[in-house]
C-alpha cells in the first residue's frame, strides 16, 4: 500500500509487523528521529513524561521545554463535551547547549547528531558544511510534533485526563512527520508503548534525508512519498549552505507545484489566513525585513498552520528569523522578551501563541494578527483521517479545519468594521475572537487584485472546499514565490562566487563573495528601477523596502 505524501489515507488495513524483538538501527533512527515521548498531564505533578524511546536521550531542561510545549494552553480552551478531543500540532525550541545529558557522553552526543544529514546524504557538488567555528555560534533547535488526545470521563479526576504523544527531531519536515503521527497516535492509544518500539525499528529502515528529493518511507505494509524541502531553504543549524540556492535568486518559476521550494510547503496558506488575505502582502513585507510578529489563534493546530504558513510565503528564501509555531509562557525565552521595555526592540522573530495573556505581556511588540476561529464542538477522529493535497486532515483534529469560505471584499460596514477594531487594539480579543491585523506598518506592496480575483469561492461540501483550497494555496504561493523572487534579483551578483583559484578546493577554500556596499547598491537600483514584475506590484516609495530589508539576514537569536 503506497501512501502518497500529498495525497495519502490511513487505511483500515494498514498493519505494522507483530513479531517480538524489533531491531531498531539508533544511529540510523537518529537521521529522522531523536525521540518518541508519551507526555501524560497529571493534576499534582503536572507534565509528566512517561515513555521515552530511545531513554536518556534528553537533557532535563529538553525535558521540561518539551513536556510543557506538549498540551494545549488551559487558558486558551473552549470547553468540549465531546468523549475524546484530539489534535494535531508542532512546535520549536532553541537547544541550551551548556546542559549535559544524564546518561550520554558529550562525545556521543555529537557523533549521533552529525548522522542527521550525513555528507552522502546530500549532493557533495552543490553543498558545502560551515565551519566548525560558525556551527558552534550558531543556536540549534529542535522541533516537537505533538498528537494530543483529552479524554472525557466522569469516573476520574475533573472528569477527563490528557496526554500527548510527541516525535522529536531536527528536521522540519511536516509533510513526514504530519502523516507519521496520525499513525503512531492512534496506534499507541491502541496497544501502548510498545507502539513507540515498533514505529522507531520502521523509521531506522529509512535512508538518510535527501533534501529536494522524493523519498519513499516504508511504515509497516504501506509507504510514504513525499518530497522534502531543498537544502537551501533548510536552517542555518543544519550545517549546511547550498550553493544551488543561489540559483534561486533569478526569477524562474516552478514548472511542478507539487514540488517544494522551501519549508512547510504543506501548510494551508489559504484556509488560515482566508479572512485577512488582503494582509498577506504586509504579512511578505515583515518577514521580508525581519520584523517581530505574533500571531495568535483560539487553538494551537490553528496558530502552527499560520506560523508555517508565513515561514513558506518567503519560499525560495531562507526563513532567518527564528520562528515558534507554538510558543508558551513557559519557553525559557519568553523571559526575555516579557522584560523588554517600551522602546526596547524586539529581536526578529515569529511567535505563534494560544494564551491571551501574551497580549499584555508582550504588549510591546509592534505587529500582532489574529487568525482562525473557535472551534465549535467536535467529535474523536474518525477511524480514517485524510490528509489532502496541502498536508491537511479531513474528519481531522480540531483547529486544522477550513471554515466556510468568504473573500471579504470593502463596503463601508467593513470599513468602520476595520476603523473599531484599530481603535481598540488587540486587547479587544480577550472578549471576542476576531482576525485581524494591527500594525503600522505601511507597506510598499499592493495587493495583487488579480490574483485575489482568481482564487474560487466555494461554500459547499467540505470536499469540495478542500479541493478548492488546494487549488487557491497553488495560485498564492506561485505569487509570492515570483514576487520573492523578483525582490531578490538585484542581489543575485553578490551572491555569486568568483570561479575558484586552479589546485584549490571549493568546499575547503570556498571562493569569496563579491563585497556588499548598501549605498552604492542603493544608488545603483534607484538608477535602473525595481523591473517590470515589481513596479506595477509596488508604490512610488518602492526603495524603501530595499533600505529597510537586512542583508545579510538576521540570525534571529534573542
Amino acid at each position: 500500500m503506497v501512501l502518497d505524501g500529498c495525497e495519502m489515507s490511513r487505511s483500515p488495513s494498514f498493519s505494522l509487523k507483530t513479531e517480538s524483538g524489533c531491531k531498531v538501527d539508533p544511529k540510523a533512527l537518529k537521521r529522522w528521529v531523536v525521540a518518541f515521548c508519551i507526555i501524560r498531564f497529571d493534576l499534582e505533578q503536572g507534565q509528566v513524561i512517561e515513555e521515552c524511546y530511545p531513554p536518556d536521550c534528553l537533557t532535563q531542561d529538553e525535558e521540561l521545554e518539551i513536556a510543557f510545549s506538549s498540551f494545549p494552553d488551559s487558558v486558551s480552551q473552549h470547553q468540549n463535551r465531546s468523549s475524546i478531543h484530539d489534535c494535531i500540532f508542532f512546535f520549536r525550541f532553541r537547544r541550551r547547549e551548556t546542559t549535559q545529558l544524564g546518561n550520554v557522553s558529550s562525545s556521543e552526543r555529537v557523533e549521533a547528531e552529525e548522522k542527521v544529514v550525513s555528507p552522502k546524504s546530500v549532493d557533495n557538488r552543490a553543498l558545502r558544511r560551515s565551519s566548525s567555528s560558525s556551527n558552534a555560534n550558531s543556536p540549534r533547535y529542535m522541533y516537537g510534533y505533538v498528537f494530543n488526545r483529552q479524554r472525557q470521563d466522569e469516573r476520574l479526576k475533573r472528569g477527563g485526563e490528557q496526554k500527548s504523544v510527541v516525535i522529536l527531531s531536527y528536521c522540519p519536515f511536516s509533510s513526514v512527520f504530519r502523516p507519521l503521527l496520525q499513525i503512531l497516535g492512534p496506534l499507541f492509544f491502541d496497544i501502548g508503548k510498545r507502539a513507540l518500539e515498533q514505529i522507531a525499528s520502521c523509521v531506522s529502515t529509512w535512508p538518510a534525508p535527501v533534501p529536494g528529493k522524493l523519498m519513499e518511507l516504508p511504515i509497516g505494509n504501506a509507504t510514504l512519498k513525499v518530497n522534502l524541502p531543498p537544502a537551501h531553504s533548510l536552517p542555518l543549524e543544519w550545517g549546511v549552505v547550498s550553493d544551488e540556492s543561489f540559483s534561486s535568486m533569478a526569477p524562474s518559476l516552478p514548472t511542478n507545484q507539487s514540488v517544494p521550494q522551501g519549508l512547510f510547503h504543506d501548510a494551508d496558506l489559504f484556509g488560515i489566513f482566508r479572512g485577512i488575505l488582503l494582509q498577506l502582502w504586509v504579512l511578505w513585507e515583515l518577514l521580508i525585513i525581519g520584523e517581530p510578529i505574533l500571531i495568535i489563534a483560539p487553538t494551537p493546530p490553528q496558530c502552527c498552520e499560520a506560523v508555517a504558513s508565513l515561514v513558506s510565503l518567503v519560499t525560495p528564501l531562507l526563513c532567518s528569523v527564528d520562528f515558534r509555531p507554538y510558543f508558551t509562557i513557559h519557553d525559557p525565552d519568553f523571559a526575555h522578551l516579557n522584560s523588554l521595555s517600551e522602546g526596547d526592540t524586539f529581536p526578529p522573530v515569529v511567535l505563534g501563541v494560544t494564551n491571551l495573556f501574551f497580549l499584555k505581556a508582550l504588549r510591546n511588540i509592534p505587529h500582532i494578527v489574529s487568525v482562525g476561529s473557535p472551534a465549535p464542538n467536535s467529535n474523536r477522529l474518525a477511524a480514517a483521517p485524510r490528509i489532502s493535497s496541502t498536508g491537511r486532515i479531513s474528519g481531522k483534529p480540531e483547529g486544522l479545519g477550513l471554515q466556510q469560505l468568504s473573500l471579504k471584499r470593502f463596503s463601508p460596514s467593513s470599513l468602520l468594521s476595520a476603523v473599531k477594531l484599530r481603535r481598540d487594539g488587540p486587547l479587544c480579543l480577550m472578549t471576542e475572537h476576531k482576525e485581524a491585523i494591527w500594525s503600522t506598518y505601511a507597506a510598499t506592496t499592493k495587493p495583487d487584485t488579480a490574483i485575489l480575483n482568481r482564487l474560487i469561492d466555494a461554500g459547499m461540501s467540505p470536499r469540495i472546499e478542500e479541493s478548492m483550497s488546494v487549488v487557491n494555496n497553488e495560485i498564492l504561493r506561485r505569487h509570492f514565490f515570483e514576487l520573492t523572487t523578483n525582490f531578490l534579483s538585484p542581489f543575485a551578483r553578490y551572491l555569486r562566487a568568483t570561479t575558484p583559484s586552479e589546485g584549490t578546493s571549493p568546499f575547503l577554500d570556498p571562493p569569496p563573495l563579491p563585497r556588499f556596499d548598501a549605498e552604492e547598491f542603493l544608488d545603483n537600483l534607484s538608477a535602473r528601477g525595481p523591473g517590470k514584475f515589481l513596479s506595477k506590484r509596488m508604490r512610488a516609495n518602492w526603495l524603501d523596502l530595499y533600505s529597510a530589508a537586512s542583508f545579510p539576514f538576521n540570525t534571529g537569536a534573542f
